[in-house]
């Protein structure tokens, strides 16, 4: 075994992330992941002994659990590994670079100097991909009421969900998050730089991953009323050279989208429809909720974080 190998513990492999995860990196010759014994996976001291001789730490955890991880490995000092939280629980916070690589241009680079980064949500994914860089190009006011409509395939809903439905015991469809405080708002909000809280309408469908994210707008309410293809100009050129987004015309769908044409990679496809007559468009990512949306990210990441080649 090569001595230059860059070595990895998840912690929380159990579950689907961490999987998915675990399943990516065996198809990484650079990467050895380390286990921890199942026996001590909750032992605090066991876990931190495991940090201690590690390069890169994922945390595949829930909130408080990812957060206890972190004063763990903070407690290593300079003998600290890296850290990619897979969890929401430091999406917003200080100090933690957010996981998005084609956020914005040299934002790859950033992954790649920290020590701390935060791999996104699967909807802010496609959400963030959509607005930022329209934000950005001066097309979409920071302010403007925005709606986000979203369905997943019931493999980001837990345990419980995943169960559920492959039981037979859970309905063809359904919208949630109907309280409007759903925990990917915040970094929605703030990675797309917008200034009003936008409605986000997520909803789950008897398929098991995909992903479609949907942004209508009017037009002619936007600053210089935009053409559709002047969406679709800003969006090509923010992503012009990505390895893994990609901006598809329209015309190719034919008028309708199905979410599950990417499962299994890191890609990203994002689509304007449009038509300037009526002065509206729609704005739509597609996008693996467990890879691109995931696991895929985190691996991506990952990648960049140890300095190993992005594919």
């Amino acid at each position: 075994m090569s001595q230059n190998l860059k070595s990895i513990f998840i912690d929380g492999e159990a579950g689907t992330t961490g999987l998915g995860i675990r399943d990516r990196l065996a198809a990484v010759p650079e990467v050895v992941v380390k286990s921890i014994d199942p026996d001590k996976r909750k032992d605090p001291a066991a876990r931190k002994d495991m940090m201690a001789e590690v390069d890169l730490v994922v945390l595949c955890l829930p909130d408080d659990a990812a957060k206890e991880s972190v004063a763990l490995a903070d407690e290593l000092g300079g003998n600290a590994p890296k850290i990619v939280d897979a969890a929401t629980a430091h999406r917003v916070a200080p100090g933690w670079i957010y996981g998005f690589a084609e956020l914005e241009h040299g934002h790859a680079s950033k992954i790649a100097n920290a020590n701390r980064v935060a791999n996104p949500g699967c909807y802010p994914t496609g959400a963030i991909a959509l607005l930022r860089p329209l934000v950005d190009a001066g097309l979409l006011p920071q302010d403007h009421p925005i709606t986000i409509n979203a369905v997943s395939g019931y493999s980001g809903g837990g345990k419980s969900m995943i169960e559920a439905y492959e039981a037979g015991t859970a309905p063809a469809f359904e919208l949630y998050g109907l309280g409007l405080k759903h925990k990917h708002l915040p970094e929605l909000q703030e990675y797309a730089r917008l200034t009003r809280r936008p409605i986000f309408v997520p909803s789950v469908g008897n398929f098991r991953q995909g992903m479609l994210v949907s942004v209508p707008l009017h037009l002619d309410l936007l600053p210089g009323k935009p053409k559709a293809a002047d969406l679709e100009d800003a969006l090509a050129e923010h992503y012009a050279g990505s390895t893994y987004v990609s901006v598809v015309p329209a015309a190719q769908a034919g008028g309708k989208l199905e979410p599950e044409a990417l499962n299994d990679t890191n890609r990203l496809e994002l689509r304007v429809f449009g038509d300037d007559n009526l002065k509206q468009a729609v704005l739509v990512a597609k996008l693996d909720n467990l890879g691109k949306g995931a696991s895929g990210a985190a691996v991506q990441n990952i990648r960049l974080m140890l300095g190993l080649p992005e594919k």
